[in-house]
């Protein structure tokens, strides 16, 4: 099986299964898991921030940020295909009593005028605008990288009119290998960053957020009435300090992979490449209404050579490129596409 439908199926290496069985544990709840508290540390160090707090999962970080930085009835900004917005419930309604406005961008990709005429008067009639969150890399935006340029002036408007910003990095890890720009001069321009250890990362579960002593020790708070204080975390930390350690810069790796890819889906007279070209390990491609075929029918005629995909649309597509798939069998998925 070449399973391409995601880059959250990647198991343990050998290496890391070995990190977690035999890494020193303690209760994070009661008082420390040295573990954890390591890999906290690190995260920290590595966006450029003062403290960093473990969680299970992106959703939960993200959530734990909209309601760090919103009160019930408040208002954040976010592009209209965003996971936040997309694929976590509106959990910032149901958990924190906050709305959204959602912005339309250029495949994920959001620009400062974009954000023109975006904040509500303080009227009594409005939800206060309190908050924008940007994605990097956009899962839905086909692994999209965004432009610094872009970020960096969204930020700085954020910042002149009295907004937090938080960051959706799940993927910021692929960013940074495939921009060059390393992941603290992302984070500079953000109060509080998400990052995912699950993903291309290649751990089994979890992901930190990271911001000011004072913010996580609050965002600490949110996570105990979520669900999310965890005792022995270590052995899954030790999973996520394996990656950071050992599998950051063979997230390249994956980008070629996906590169090629995007290449044969190109060549293919019945498949087109959603984006002009694929920036990290996210291929989305739409199916050619010329076909006759549906992206549902092309799911399984690719399951037919043992090729798994997902359908996201009625001629759309996402493949992902991960640790699991190797070169041999990138080829062999290429060999197919360019027949179809």
């Amino acid at each position: 099986m070449i399973d391409l439908r995601s880059d959250t199926v990647t198991r343990p290496t050998p290496g890391m299964r070995e990190a977690m069985a035999n890494c020193e544990v303690g209760d994070d709840v009661i008082d420390v898991d040295p573990t954890l508290d390591r890999l906290e540390k690190q995260v920290a160090e590595l966006l450029g921030k003062e403290r960093a707090l473990f969680v299970p999962s992106g959703t939960m970080s993200n959530q734990i940020a909209i309601r760090l930085h919103c009160r019930p009835g408040d208002e954040f900004l976010c592009e209209g295909g965003c996971h936040i917005y997309n694929y976590e419930q509106a959990g910032y309604a149901q958990l924190s009593g906050v709305a959204v406005r959602t912005l339309h961008g250029d495949g994920g990709v959001l620009k400062l005028a974009d954000f023109e005429n975006t904040i509500h008067p303080d009227d009594e009639h409005f939800a206060p605008t309190r908050l924008v969150t940007l994605e990097n890399t956009h899962n839905r935006g086909g692994g999209r990288t965004q432009p610094y340029a872009n970020v960096e002036q969204i930020c700085e408007w954020a910042r002149n009119h009295g907004l937090a910003t938080h960051l959706d990095g799940a993927r910021l890890m692929n960013a940074v290998v495939a921009s060059g720009v390393a992941a603290k001069e992302w984070a500079q321009h953000f109060d509080t960053v998400s990052v995912c250890f699950s993903k291309g990362l290649g751990a089994p579960v979890g992901s930190a957020l990271a911001g000011t002593h004072e913010s996580i020790q609050i965002a600490r708070r949110h996570r105990k009435v979520f669900g999310g204080g965890m005792r022995q975390a270590g052995v899954i930390a030790a999973g996520a300090l394996y990656a950071l350690e050992h599998q950051v810069e063979r997230l390249a790796d994956d980008h070629a992979k996906a590169t090629k890819l995007g290449e044969a889906i190109s060549a293919a007279a019945g498949l087109e490449l959603a984006n002009e070209k694929v920036d990290t390990n996210i291929v989305l491609f739409h199916v050619l209404e010329s076909t006759g075929k549906t992206a549902v029918e092309v799911v399984e005629e690719l399951k037919g050579h043992d090729i798994h995909v997902f359908d996201i649309g009625p001629h759309s597509i996402r493949a992902v490129t991960h640790l699991d798939v190797s070169a041999e069998q990138i080829d062999l998925v290429c060999s197919v596409l360019r027949e179809m």
